[in-house]
């Protein structure tokens, strides 16, 4: 096969390059929308059914956005008109906090001083196992030694116990044994200056 023809394939766009820019823009738009309404669960990836959803969602708008089009050239304006799109968004919401409320929702508060929101869960469509699941994973063995557990609108939790965790007590514990030490360098340092 000659190199023209080689080069033909790869590079030769088959779509209008206005089409190759709106295929993405308007996926990347549906999708933003689409994760809004079907809430932060999507997101947090709590278990393999979410995960799944997630891998298949990018292979299924595959072709919607770069159509029938196989060519270098095309998987590049596709690939660039993605970027631009989430640079511009990303730019709008950093100067408009109205916008990224808009786009990305709020924390839902899922427990309160040791009491689990039910409506709250039942909103967010998560069970009580997964939620003292993400507990443990915290470092709480039970819901009632956590303060205040959020569901993040990026899908993450933010949990606060009304004790300091077992982690935080550990990296207390460490920066004061860090101080003492500092502390005796530091003692001896003058020591061995006059030597």
């Amino acid at each position: 096969m000659p190199h023209s023809v080689i080069f033909d394939h790869m590079f030769q766009l088959p779509l209008p390059i206005l089409e190759k820019l709106l295929r993405p823009a308007i996926v990347y738009l549906a999708l933003v929308v689409l994760l809004r309404i079907f809430g932060k669960r999507e997101l947090a990836q709590l278990n393999p059914f979410d995960l799944v959803v997630l891998l298949s969602l990018s292979n299924t708008v595959q072709n919607a956005i770069i159509g029938d089009d196989n060519s270098v050239s095309g998987g590049i304006i596709g690939a660039v008109s993605l970027l631009a799109v989430n640079w511009l968004v990303v730019r709008m919401l950093f100067r408009s906090p109205r916008l990224t409320r808009m786009f990305e929702g709020r924390a839902t508060v899922l427990i309160r001083s040791g009491q689990v929101d039910l409506k709250a869960l039942q909103r967010e469509s998560l069970t009580r196992e997964e939620l003292v699941d993400v507990i443990h994973r915290q470092g709480f063995d039970s819901v009632e030694k956590v303060h205040r557990c959020e569901l993040e609108p990026n899908g993450t939790f933010y949990v606060e116990g009304f004790e300091p965790s077992p982690a935080d007590k550990q990296h207390e514990e460490l920066m004061a044994r860090l101080d003492a030490l500092q502390r005796q360098v530091a003692a001896l340092h003058p020591q061995t200056a006059g030597e």
